[in-house]
């Protein structure tokens, strides 16, 4: 563990409890609503992940040679995969929230918490840019590369994929919110 001076010259080991300028219970009452937070940008990158791997819809018309059908796979599954990914990393960092309840003086968890949140918030950023932009591309079309929307025709899945853009966008905004409340902890303790 690493060591660092104190205003009064003590040495104090990172990572271990000492005098909380504002108090336990401010720290306790961030400790929880980034607990709450990180409780509702899993289940928004659960959500999201699902409605849009279950998302598909079959034409009630087809020819005789073939049906047409739209599933997420005519999408980019990097969304699915990076918000998988970030629902198994938030589900895994429950603990560590729940231990900044109990230990409101702990500076190292919290850090490891900030800079794997930073990380995720990206990966989720990009997903959902990905998916955004594939999207697009349903909804309008492309008129210079020639493709045509197709939402026009499977309005039930652009409908689908389109929320699981929203409940995606809406972790994004609680991943910044989970850095704000991380950042606000950690300086008020050095204070």
């Amino acid at each position: 563990m690493g060591k660092t001076k104190t205003e009064s010259g003590e040495t104090q080991i990172l990572g271990s409890k000492f005098e909380n300028p504002i108090g336990e219970g401010a720290q306790r009452g961030l400790a929880i609503v980034d607990l709450v937070v990180r409780v509702m940008a899993t289940m928004a990158t659960l959500s999201s992940a699902i409605v849009m791997g279950t998302a598909n819809q079959t034409l009630p018309f087809s020819t005789q040679t073939s049906q047409f059908k739209a599933n997420y796979k005519d999408l980019p599954m990097f969304f699915v995969l990076a918000n998988s990914i970030v629902c198994g990393y938030l589900f895994l960092s429950l603990p560590l929230s729940i231990f900044h309840i109990m230990e409101v003086a702990s500076v190292t968890p919290r850090l490891i918490l900030l800079i794997f949140d930073m990380m995720a918030m990206v990966l989720a950023t990009a997903g959902a840019s990905t998916a955004a932009s594939a999207v697009y591309l349903a909804y309008r079309g492309n008129v210079a590369a020639n493709w045509v929307s197709f939402c026009t025709q499977f309005d039930s899945f652009c409908r689908r994929i389109s929320g699981s853009l929203i409940g995606s966008f809406g972790a994004v905004f609680a991943f910044m919110l989970l850095i704000i409340i991380s950042i606000v902890a950690m300086v008020r303790r050095s204070s």
